[in-house]
C-alpha cells in the first residue's frame, strides 16, 4: 500500500533563483502592513475597547449560548460575546461601548434585560473598561520580546549566527503581515487573537528550524556544493513534510471556521493566514538570508578555488606544448616530394654518354 503523498519525491525547484523578488515583495507587504496600522488601525474587541458586561442565569434548565448569541445579534448592538461559565445555567453576555455615552449604554442594558428577561435572571450588570490592562499587554509583550532572544541564543550557539539572524527576520516578517491582516480585514482584535498570533510565532519557528536543520546537514555532507545549489537541496528535501504539516493544520482550522462559532472565528482565520505566511517565510525569507549574511562553506570554496586553478594551468601547459609541437611555416608540395640520390642521377648520365 502506498503511503499519501501531496508532493512529489526529488524535486528540484530553484527556490534561491527567486530570493531577488521575494525579497522586495516581502519588503513592500511589509510597509503596506505598518502603514495599514498606523492610519487605519485595529478592530480592538471589547477585551481592549472595554464594554458591558452582563451576568446571566436561566430560569430553568442550562443556559442556550448559541440562542444568546442570536438574540444579542439582532439588538444590533455591534460585537456580542456570549459565554458559558460556572454551573451549566449560568452565562455571561458582553457588548461594546455604545455611541452616546452613559444613556446609550444604559439603553442597551435595557434592551437587552426586555429580550431575555422570559428565561434568564440579570445577577450582575457591569459596565467595565478594557479587560486587558496596560500591565499585562506590556508582561506579554515583554514576554514576546524575550522568547525571540532565547531562541536567537538557541539558533545562535546551535547553528551559526546567520541562523539565528534569518530566523528573527522570519518571524517579524509573519509578525507584521498578521498584523496587516487584522487591520485590512478588521476581524475583532481580542484576547483569542493575541493567543493566534503567539501561535503562529511557534509555527513560524518550528519550519524555519527544520529547514536549518537540514541545511547544516547538508553542508557538512556536501562540501564542494555552491551555497544556493546547497540551499535549494535542503528545501527540496524537507518539502513533503511542510506541505503535509501545511495541508493537516489547514484542515482542522478550516473545521474550526465553519463549526466553531463566532467566539473563535477571529483566531481561526488568522491561524489560517500564519500558517500560509510561515511557510512562506521559511522558504523564501529565512533561506535566502543565510546568503546575504555570508553563509559560506569554506572548504567547498577552497576546493572550487583548487580545481579551478589546476584546470587553467592545465589548459595552459597543454597550449604551450601543442604551439611548441606544431612547425612554424607548413613545408610546400614540392619540399614534401623526396629529390633523387646523387647515385642514381651520375649513373644515369654515364650510360647517355656516347663512345
Amino acid at each position: 500500500m502506498k503511503l499519501l503523498r501531496l508532493a512529489p519525491e526529488n524535486t528540484k525547484f530553484p527556490f534561491m533563483r527567486f530570493r531577488r523578488v521575494s525579497y522586495p515583495f516581502s519588503a513592500l507587504m511589509s510597509l503596506i502592513a505598518v502603514a495599514l496600522f498606523v492610519f487605519r488601525g485595529m478592530n480592538f474587541g471589547i477585551d481592549f475597547a472595554g464594554g458591558t458586561v452582563i451576568e446571566l442565569r436561566a430560569k430553568s434548565g442550562a443556559a442556550e449560548v448559541g440562542t444568546l448569541r442570536t438574540i444579542g445579534e439582532g439588538l444590533h448592538l455591534g460585537d456580542i460575546e456570549v459565554q458559558a461559565f460556572g454551573n451549566p445555567a449560568d452565562a455571561t453576555l458582553r457588548f461594546g461601548l455604545q455611541p452616546g455615552g452613559d444613556v446609550a449604554q444604559q439603553a442597551a442594558v435595557e434592551r437587552v434585560r426586555g429580550a431575555v428577561d422570559a428565561y434568564y435572571d440579570l445577577r450582575r450588570v457591569e459596565v467595565v473598561g478594557p479587560r486587558v490592562s496596560n500591565e499585562l499587554v506590556q508582561s506579554g509583550t515583554l514576554g514576546v520580546v524575550l522568547s525571540i532572544i532565547a531562541v536567537l541564543t538557541y539558533l545562535w550557539f546551535r547553528f551559526e549566527w546567520q541562523f539565528a539572524i534569518g530566523a528573527v527576520i522570519a518571524t517579524m516578517h509573519d509578525l507584521l503581515l498578521t498584523v496587516g491582516f487584522f487591520s485590512i480585514t478588521q476581524l475583532e482584535f481580542n484576547t483569542t487573537s493575541i493567543a493566534a498570533i503567539l501561535t503562529i510565532v511557534g509555527y513560524s519557528l518550528n519550519e524555519t528550524v527544520v529547514v536549518l536543520d537540514r541545511i547544516r546537514e547538508n553542508m557538512r555532507k556536501y562540501k564542494k556544493m555552491a551555497t544556493a545549489q546547497m540551499v535549494d537541496m535542503s528545501i527540496n528535501a524537507v518539502l513533503p513534510r511542510t506541505i503535509m504539516t501545511a495541508t493537516t493544520v489547514m484542515l482542522a482550522l478550516f473545521a474550526l471556521v465553519a463549526f466553531g462559532g463566532q467566539v473563535i472565528r477571529s483566531f481561526s482565520v488568522a491561524m489560517i493566514w500564519g500558517i500560509f505566511v510561515a511557510t512562506y517565510s521559511s522558504i523564501f525569507i529565512c533561506s535566502p538570508m543565510l546568503i546575504y549574511l555570508g553563509l559560506r562553506n569554506e572548504d567547498a570554496d577552497k576546493a572550487a578555488q583548487k580545481h579551478e586553478t589546476e584546470h587553467k594551468a592545465e589548459t595552459a601547459v597543454s597550449a604551450r606544448d601543442e604551439a611548441a609541437a606544431a612547425p612554424a611555416n607548413p613545408p610546400t608540395a614540392a619540399e614534401k616530394t623526396p629529390a633523387p640520390s646523387r647515385k642514381a642521377t651520375t649513373k644515369r648520365a654515364t650510360k647517355t654518354r656516347p663512345a
